[in-house]
C-alpha cells in the first residue's frame, strides 16, 4: 500500500539474463506444440547453467516438436554464439512425458485443474494503466537490448532497475536508475556510461514526463564489471521473474509462474482475466486504483470469490464493482479462454514466446485481448 512519501523501485532484464532465457524457450515451446495442434494441453519448464539446458515437458494431443533444436534457436536468438555460453555447444537435456490425456479446447463446465489467486491490478500511474516503476523498466530494459545492435561491447546479459518517488500516492520524481551489463570485452568505464547514458538512457525516457531529472541517480554496473555474463555466470529458471512478469512487485501476483503454460491452464489465463478486469475498472473512472482477485479451486469451474480493491480511490462501493464484474464475465475456465481466444483456435505465431520478456500485461505492442477493455468498461460504466 503506498504511503503518503515513499520510494518504489522495480526491475526488468533483457532476453539474454537466464531467468527469462528460460521463459522464453518454455513459452516457445507452449508456441510450437499449439501451432502444429491449437487443441494442445502443454506444461514446460526450463532449468539453464553452464554450457547446459534442461527442458522437462507434459503434453497432451497430436504435436511434434523437436524441442533440443527449438531450445537452440531460441539460445543464438538471444545472443548465446560464441564465448561464455554458445548455442551450438550446451548439452540439450530433455524429458517428455505424456499428460492426463485431456486435449483440445476447454469445455464451457470443465473445473479448474490447479488451484490459483488469480490478481489483476491497474492504476493511473501511466498511459497503459501499470505502476511507473516497472513501466519504466520494461522502457529501460528493451533499450538496453537495443542498444546492442550499436555498441557491440555489450553482451546479451542485462537487468535494470528503476526507483520512482511517490507524494500524496502520485509519482514525481525518478530518483535512482541503475543498469547493469555484462560485456564481451573490457570497455573503460567511462566509455560505458557515456555510451549507456546515449543509447539507453535518452531514448528510453523520451517523450515521457517522468524521466531523470539533474537530481537523479544514475549507477552503471555497480557490481563492478562482468565478462560474458548469462549461464556462463549464473543460472536460470522458468518463472523466477513473476514480478517483472506482472507488475515490478507493485501489486500482488500469483504465486505461479505464467511462462512455460498453455492457455488451458486457470494459473496462466487466469491472472490475464484478472488484469482485464482491474484495467476496465479504472479506465471506466471507476477508480484511480483497483485490484481484482479472483479464488479458484480444483474441481471447480466457478471461482471460490471474486473481490475488489480500490485502495480508498473507488467511486463505487467495491461489493458493486465485484457483483458487476461477476455479471459482466464468465468467470470458468473455458469461458475465460473463449473470452482470451484460446479456444482451439490458432493465434499468431510466436504468441507465447513475445510474452516472455517486458511484461506479460500492460503492453501495447501485442495487440492483448485482455489489455481491450472499451466494451467492458462501457458495461461497467452503465451497471
Amino acid at each position: 500500500m503506498l504511503t503518503d512519501d515513499m520510494i518504489f523501485t522495480s526491475e526488468s532484464v533483457t532476453r539474454g539474463h537466464p531467468d527469462k532465457l528460460c521463459d522464453e524457450i518454455s513459452d516457445a515451446i507452449v508456441d510450437a506444440f499449439r501451432e502444429q495442434d491449437p487443441g494442445a494441453r502443454i506444461v514446460a519448464e526450463c532449468a539453464i547453467a553452464t554450457g547446459v539446458v534442461f527442458v522437462a515437458a507434459r503434453f497432451s494431443g497430436t504435436a511434434a516438436v523437436d524441442i533440443p533444436a527449438l531450445a537452440r534457436r531460441v539460445i543464438a536468438e538471444a545472443g548465446y554464439e560464441g564465448a561464455g555460453f554458445d548455442a551450438r555447444r550446451a548439452s540439450i537435456l530433455t524429458s517428455f512425458s505424456e499428460g492426463d490425456g485431456r486435449a483440445g479446447p476447454l469445455d464451457a463446465d470443465e473445473p479448474a485443474h490447479e488451484q490459483v489467486n488469480a490478481f489483476g491490478f491497474a492504476c493511473r500511474d501511466t498511459a497503459v494503466l501499470m505502476p511507473a516503476p516497472i513501466a519504466a523498466a520494461h522502457r529501460l530494459a528493451r533499450a538496453l537490448e537495443a542498444a546492442r545492435g550499436t555498441f557491440d561491447a555489450l553482451a546479451p546479459d542485462g537487468k535494470v532497475q528503476v526507483s520512482v518517488r511517490y507524494r500524496g500516492h502520485h509519482p514525481v520524481a525518478i530518483t535512482d536508475v541503475s543498469l547493469t551489463t555484462a560485456l564481451l570485452r573490457p570497455v573503460p568505464p567511462a566509455q560505458l556510461e557515456e555510451a549507456l547514458r546515449t543509447l539507453v538512457l535518452a531514448p528510453a525516457f523520451a517523450e515521457h514526463d517522468l524521466g531523470p531529472s539533474p537530481q537523479t541517480r544514475v549507477h552503471i554496473n555497480p557490481g563492478g564489471a562482468q565478462l560474458f555474463g548469462g549461464p556462463a555466470h549464473h543460472a536460470g529458471q522458468t518463472g523466477r521473474k513473476a514480478g517483472i512478469d506482472t507488475y515490478g512487485d507493485f501489486a500482488r501476483q500469483s504465486g505461479s509462474a505464467l511462462c512455460g503454460k498453455g492457455p488451458h491452464r486457470i494459473d496462466r489465463i487466469g491472472p490475464y482475466m484478472a488484469r482485464l478486469a482491474a484495467k476496465a475498472v479504472v479506465a471506466a473512472g471507476l477508480a484511480e486504483r483497483a485490484e481484482v482477485h479472483a479464488a479458484y479451486a480444483i474441481g471447480r469451474a466457478e471461482p471460490l470469490s471474486l473481490t475488489v480493491d480500490t485502495f480508498g480511490t473507488g467511486r463505487r462501493p467495491e461489493a458493486d464493482l465485484a457483483r458487476a464484474l461477476a455479471e459482466a464475465l464468465d468467470w470458468r475456465p473455458g469461458a475465460v479462454a473463449a473470452r482470451l481466444g484460446f479456444d482451439g483456435r490458432a493465434h499468431a505465431p510466436g504468441f507465447f514466446r513475445a510474452l516472455a520478456c517486458y511484461g506479460q500485461v500492460g503492453r501495447e505492442d501485442r495487440g492483448l485481448p485482455w489489455e481491450d477493455v472499451g466494451d467492458l468498461a462501457q458495461i461497467l460504466r452503465a451497471a
